[in-house]
């Protein structure tokens, strides 16, 4: 009765869970948010529906993966570029 897709939404999980650490609004939030999704689809048994919301997560992932790229080169920017003063 094992689904075998079972794997492919745990390992979606943690890596989920691992990049919600640095969450701008803290991994405590993040946490949360990510188990209520997950407790909202436990009774989905149908293999193509599944798949569908394991795609919706790995989305998911590339966006917040963006978000903290975007985090980094903003702090990146603001540590090594002397801000552009305008004489007037």
């Amino acid at each position: 009765m094992a689904n075998p897709l079972r794997g492919e939404v745990i390992r979606l999980y943690k890596n989920l869970l691992y990049l919600g650490r640095e969450y701008p609004q803290g991994s405590a939030y993040f946490r949360e948010r990510l188990k209520s999704a997950f407790m909202k689809n436990k009774d989905v048994t149908d293999p193509e529906k599944i798949k569908k919301l394991v795609a919706k997560g790995e989305f998911v992932i590339k966006e917040i993966e963006a978000l903290y790229f975007l985090r980094k080169y903003r702090a990146m920017k603001k540590r090594y570029y002397e801000p552009v003063k305008h004489c007037n």
